[in-house]
């Protein structure tokens, strides 16, 4: 992160709500860090062999108010230039709560693959191609939709109760505010925005037995609210009169933050899990099978694939196989050769978005033998989100019609920064030139940006420039082999799964 020795003021406390952690850094009115000024803490998600992946709504609040708190006493005096709080979450949660504003359900993340019979049963009663025109987003378990249909047949007493459906942004405003609304950003990741008119699906909500009360006030990202609540008021007072801007989903935030809000620059990131993001024009767009459009503002949207696979297949490589860490194990993996492992591997261990939208998808090894050591499942399982990323890079630039001149594409995320090799295989299997971002808190920043452009102190987040490490060219012989192994990936994929489809 580009840190400021001499920060100008507004400041803006950017909140970044992750998977598995929560950020707490200051940005000053340029959009570079405040140095020393960062807080973060981890927090443990509620995962099952069913495909769980949620977390308690309320606890998850707490450990968001103890980041703050450490982020302001870090600040100290500088917290009284505080301009605006800044919010992304973890994009596509879900979470209901009742008339007095408690949760009636956990929050239930984009990982959670228990709703994935629920998305295959709207798919044979609703129009699937038509809702992935109108909402951007396809019927899949990940979202809004699938979400809803299998906690009111799972959990009837539960939905039986709610006065609102949020992600966890919102209902983590309405806990510091007392109220909150929902950018179209947010609601655009649900699945149940119509893209077009910036309204919520009326056909979606009948089917799924829901009415429009039931969901939050939609608003731009400009529209903060203030005024803590009196608990908040006395524990924060520098954040009580300032405003706290809508929550962003952290994909398109890292859009923003990385130097992607303008058509000609795609976003690639490797977190948790894996992205690639172009802007285009929301109203000339349709997505094509595979890919989905989310807004990012009122004149901008992003055309993208996701995978529910990055730096969580390694993580869980080396918490549950007790392999190396990947910074452990880097410098060997380093040294192996392109695919000279034999192995074939499907990384869904959290189920398959992108391309095909295989809930029900599992993670597949192929090809161990005697000689298959640790480095080597590292390896392969890096080559093989190389090879999920190339195939939602390809389905892309079929969909911009790029040809000749090849996007600059800017990578970001901590699994992709970490790890030259992972870098490198990328750029070998993508076959085009990776530009590392300098910013590691490309989210946090993003939303910073966008608060600092609606108070007036930054013309349009498109206009900051981005800054770039020193790029990654592609090694077209490696390259060859990695196209050869992708191919035989596929086959595996077609074989336990049945191939690509919308």
């Amino acid at each position: 992160m580009e840190q400021n020795a001499n920060p100008l003021v507004p400041f803006i406390l950017s909140l970044d709500v992750g998977t598995s952690s929560t950020r707490a850094l200051l940005f000053d009115a340029t959009g570079a860090g405040v140095p020393g000024i960062q807080a973060q803490d981890s927090y443990e998600l509620t995962v099952s062999g069913e495909g769980e992946v949620s977390v308690d709504a309320d606890k998850l609040v707490a450990v968001v108010a103890t980041t703050i708190d450490k982020a302001l006493n870090s600040a100290g005096s500088l917290a009284s230039s505080i301009g605006a709080v800044a919010v992304d979450t973890f994009w596509h949660s879900l979470v209901g709560v009742d008339k007095d504003g408690r949760p009636v359900t956990p929050v239930i993340t984009w990982e959670d693959t228990r709703p994935r019979q629920a998305a295959a049963e709207l798919s044979k009663v609703l129009d699937k191609k038509a809702i992935h025109q109108r909402t951007g987003a396809l019927l899949h378990a990940s979202y809004w939709p699938a979400k809803l249909r299998w906690l009111a047949t799972t959990q009837p007493e539960a939905v039986a109760h709610p006065a609102q459906w949020h992600s966890f942004g919102e209902y983590q405003h309405r806990q510091f505010l007392g109220r909150s609304v929902c950018s179209f950003w947010m609601a655009s990741g649900t699945g149940m925005l119509v893209i077009r008119t910036r309204q919520w699906d009326r056909e979606l909500m009948d089917v799924l037995g829901v009415h429009p009360e039931q969901f939050p006030p939609l608003a731009d990202v400009d529209e903060g609210l203030t005024g803590l609540l009196p608990e908040y008021a006395s524990r924060w007072p520098a954040l009580h009169n300032v405003p706290w801007f809508p929550a962003i989903g952290d994909g398109a935030a890292a859009n923003a933050g990385s130097g992607c809000a303008t058509e000609g620059n795609w976003a690639l990131t490797i977190g948790t899990s894996s992205a690639i993001r172009a802007v285009v024009s929301p109203e000339q767009t349709v997505p094509p099978p595979g890919l989905w459009l989310y807004l990012l503002d009122a004149k901008r949207a992003l055309l993208g694939g996701a995978m529910s696979e990055g730096g969580n297949v390694l993580a869980w490589m080396g918490e549950r196989l007790r392999l190396p860490s990947l910074k452990e194990a880097e410098p060997l993996v380093a040294n192996l050769p392109p695919d000279g492992h034999g192995l074939t591997i499907l990384p869904f261990i959290s189920g398959e978005r992108s391309l095909g939208w295989h809930a029900e998808a599992r993670a597949v090894v192929a090809g161990i033998h005697t000689d298959t050591r640790p480095a080597d499942l590292l390896r392969a399982s890096m080559e093989a989100l190389a090879y999920q990323l190339g195939a939602v890079y390809q389905q892309l630039a079929l969909a911009l019609d790029i040809k000749e001149t090849k996007p600059r594409l800017i990578g970001s995320g901590g699994a992709l920064l970490s790890s030259s090799t992972l870098r490198q295989i990328v750029t070998d299997t993508l076959g085009t030139v990776l530009y590392p971002s300098y910013e590691r808190e490309a989210s946090a920043r993003g939303v910073a940006l966008l608060a600092l452009v609606a108070l007036g102190v930054l013309p349009d987040v498109g206009q900051v420039l981005p800054r770039l490490a020193d790029s990654v060219q592609p090694v077209a012989k490696r390259g060859e082999i990695y196209q050869k192994a992708a191919a035989r990936q596929m086959q595996l994929y077609t074989v336990h799964l049945g191939g690509v489809e919308e």
